[in-house]
């Protein structure tokens, strides 16, 4: 490249007219004594070493090109900048030589490289690869390369397995290349990304024992070292290897001297086949089945891609900028020392090495192939970067495809572009590797983390109930909106279904039954008292009142009736008031009743006190003053806080259950407490009154009645808590029935079958016998 490079400057008539340019070429090496040994020889110009003193006779250095990496830069500007020589780096592009505090005489013509991470995280999360190796120099620019990769990489769910750092020196590289080469070739991980300068695929190519393919995928910063042919005998290890290579236009003129000098065979053997897709638009291009490239006779002629020159590497690129740059510069000196003609001759007119600098750091052209270059690093761009991917098919037969490109200043959505279905993988199998740590969860799974592992390493979970995750490896699974609820896959949302205790339906068809069947008994009951209401044992303890009582149990069978249908804002509030108002006229006309019976038989002596209470409107005043503050209690509910509709969403999974919200379950318990206090009243008084004589005592039936009442409505309380959606309305329909059917069988029933039964003249003339032997203090009363 110097010599294509200066010999196009030199035949340039518009760019330094009348002086031609030469060089000297020196190897660099990777030995930071052999490196300083060299340069003090170029500098005394003889092979004996002495400093400070130029032994040339002809010829005058006004630059040095060279520094191929950071090391070799930093060891040459070290030394050169003693002498204030202009030292332009052909190398990637290191920011902590832009500082021009420790290197004020050093220059870097590289473009910048501190998007690279972007692009190469870019493609690891297009191709869902999240677990890999990481291979660095061991030097400040390979730490801060890791430094990017791992915060870029846990902005997008990507983690390391393991980190190795090359040594710069040789003698260490040589000590510890086989244990890491072993540690990486051998390990689980599949994909590796290695941060290189110029050679550390071909240190990765040193003699091993694993000498078979491997099935990784290599992701390197640098293809440069597959166009030096290092591999030969590892080309399967490297196979499917992408490179993120500098994107450069080729020279005009290079590739044809190459052919001049270089024989076809050699070219051959020292190049790579590089070929680039005509277009990017990757669904387009016809398929090619991969395995004819593992053939005998098998070549890349069908492929959907043209060659192009990629015999212009970037180090050359940069170094034919760094020539022209020196070149420019130079010319500008000329120009403006030729404009005041203060010199004469043209050898005094070359200027001294430290006045270049003032003129270089300006400079700025475009070169031959269109491109602005600038000398000052603050306004260098990004570099663009190709995506090569290396396939080998046997020793003479490799090549490198152009299958995408990584543009950071172009636009988010087309910085990044990739061709996937034009990649060759391996000769095995044309699926793209998997690289992570553990298999992704399903859709109504979550990732659970393990412990102690990276985040990338979990176990999958699924979703608990009444939660979905609708995508793959979901962090956390989410709940479904009220009115929904999971599928079976637990993936998606369904809407519930609108349900309510319908008539209908089993449930409410069998309530409905029932209610009706018992209110039909209470009102036979009651034809039956009406018929035979002359006879002793209905007219004992007050008929009135029992009339009252069958018609409060008849409308109790039948207010459970308020409880089926579709809620609304008057079946709300008649459903618990006229329940707890017709309950309690029924509670307080059995207290009533029993109050009466105690009373009877207690109030002996004519000129008792107590005879007071057995005034015929006493029963009917109990039941009205019970009834009237249970009658207060449900006004001040409906004043305050009256039930109403309510959608139950929460009860059941998959339905939206329409019921009555209480309003205040304070009130609700305080009615339901009042009655379960008239009940316990009767069931006290009655069960005193129990043993009392009389043919027609009704204390026994009564304790019985209040004692099925009271167990119903106790065990009504703790599963009324415990109940959800249509289940609440059942056992309190439940509890309706089963305590007003207590009621009436257990006071009316055994009075029916006794009228219905029993001979009237035998039983009148029994009764009459019996109050006729009662002892003559006794009182009889009709009651």
């Amino acid at each position: 490249m110097p010599v294509f490079t200066l010999h196009e400057i030199n035949k340039n008539p518009r760019l330094l007219p009348n002086i031609s340019l030469g060089y000297r070429m020196y190897n660099s090496y990777s030995s930071e004594e052999n490196t300083l040994q060299n340069y003090l020889w170029w500098l005394s110009g003889t092979d004996q070493l002495i400093p400070n003193y130029n032994c040339r006779e002809r010829g005058k250095v006004v630059a040095v090109i060279g520094g191929a990496t950071s090391a070799l830069s930093v060891q040459m500007g070290s030394l050169l900048d003693l002498y204030h020589l202009p030292q332009i780096t052909y190398g990637p592009f290191d920011p902590g030589l832009a500082d021009k505090v420790q290197f004020p005489s050093l220059y870097q013509m590289a473009h910048k490289s501190s998007s690279l991470h972007r692009g190469i995280v870019r493609l690891l999360v297009y191709f869902q690869w999240n677990w890999i190796g990481l291979i660095v120099f061991d030097d400040l620019k390979g730490e801060e390369f890791l430094r990017e990769m791992r915060e870029e990489m846990k902005k997008n769910g990507v983690c390391v397995s393991y980190t190795e750092k090359i040594p710069l020196s040789d003698k260490k590289i040589r000590e510890t290349a086989e244990a890491f080469k072993s540690r990486i070739l051998i390990s689980e991980v599949k994909v590796i990304v290695i941060h290189p300068e110029t050679d550390s695929f071909t240190i990765m190519g040193l003699p091993s024992e694993f000498l078979f393919p491997t099935k990784k995928v290599w992701i390197a910063t640098s293809h440069s070292d597959t166009t030096k042919r290092a591999w030969y005998s590892y080309g399967f290890t490297f196979h499917a290897s992408l490179f993120f290579s500098h994107l450069t236009s080729p020279i005009p003129g290079f590739e044809s001297l190459l052919r001049k000098v270089i024989s076809p065979l050699l070219m051959r053997e020292s190049f790579l086949q590089a070929h680039k897709p005509s277009s990017l638009k990757c669904s387009d291009q016809p398929d090619t089945p991969e395995q004819d490239l593992y053939l005998s006779n098998g070549s890349l002629k069908d492929l959907p891609f043209y060659p192009v020159d990629m015999t212009t590497s970037i180090l050359g690129y940069n170094m034919y900028n760094a020539l022209y740059a020196v070149a420019w510069a130079l010319h500008e000196i000329l120009m403006k020392r030729s404009e005041k003609r203060s010199l004469r001759n043209e050898e005094s007119a070359l200027p001294h090495s430290w006045q270049l600098h003032s003129y270089l750091k300006n400079t700025q052209f475009k070169n031959v192939v269109g491109e602005q270059v600038f000398v000052d690093e603050n306004r260098r761009t990004e570099a663009h970067y190709a995506i090569m991917n290396y396939i080998y098919v046997n020793y003479y037969n490799d090549h490198l495809l152009y299958v995408g490109d990584f543009i950071p200043e172009a636009q988010l959505s087309e910085e990044f572009t990739i061709c996937a279905n034009v990649i060759v993988w391996n000769p095995w199998s044309s699926k793209v590797p998997s690289a992570v740590c553990s298999a992704s969860c399903p859709a109504g799974f979550r990732k659970l983390p393990l412990e102690g592992k990276p985040p990338c390493c979990f176990s999958c979970s699924p979703c608990s109930e009444g939660e979905i995750s609708s995508h793959m490896d979901a962090e956390q699974c989410k709940k479904c909106p009220e009115d929904e609820f999971p599928n079976e896959q637990r993936d998606r949302c369904l809407p519930k279904i609108v349900t309510f205790l319908d008539v209908n339906e089993p449930w409410g068809t069998a309530v409905t039954a029932v209610a009706i069947l018992l209110s039909l008994l209470s009102a036979l009951v009651l034809w039956v008292f009406v018929k035979f209401q002359d006879t002793p044992i209905v007219q004992a303890n007050n008929r009135n009142l029992s009339y009252l009582l069958l018609t409060s149990l008849s409308s109790c069978f039948l207010c459970s009736l308020l409880f089926l249908g579709r809620p609304t804002p008057a079946s709300c509030l008649l459903q618990q008031t006229v329940f707890a108002v017709v309950f309690t006229v029924a509670v307080s006309s059995i207290l009533a009743k029993t109050i009466i019976v105690v009373l009877a038989f207690r109030v002996t002596g004519p000129g008792s006190r107590m005879r007071m209470f057995l005034h015929p409107r006493v029963p009917y005043c109990v039941v009205l003053i019970c009834s009237g503050i249970q009658g207060l209690f449900c006004a001040i509910w409906l004043g305050t806080h009256p039930p109403f509709p309510e959608a139950d969403t929460r009860s059941e999974s998959r339905h939206i259950i329409l019921t009555c919200n209480e309003g205040s379950a304070f009130a609700f318990y305080c009615v339901l407490g009042y009655m379960g206090f008239l009940a316990l009243g009767s069931f006290t008084i009655a069960f005193l009154a129990r043993n009392l004589p009389d043919a027609f005592n009704e204390a026994k039936f009564i304790t019985f009645s209040m004692l099925v009442f009271c167990s119903v409505w106790v065990s009504f309380l703790p599963t009324y808590q415990s109940s959800k959606g249509k289940s609440v309305m059942i056992m309190e329909i439940f509890s309706i029935l089963a305590s007003s059917a207590g009621l009436l069988g257990c006071i009316f029933i055994p009075k029916c079958l006794v009228i219905l039964l029993t001979s009237w003249e035998n039983n009148t003339k029994q009764n009459k016998n019996q109050r006729s032997s009662r002892s003559k203090n006794s009182s009889s009363f009709k009651i």
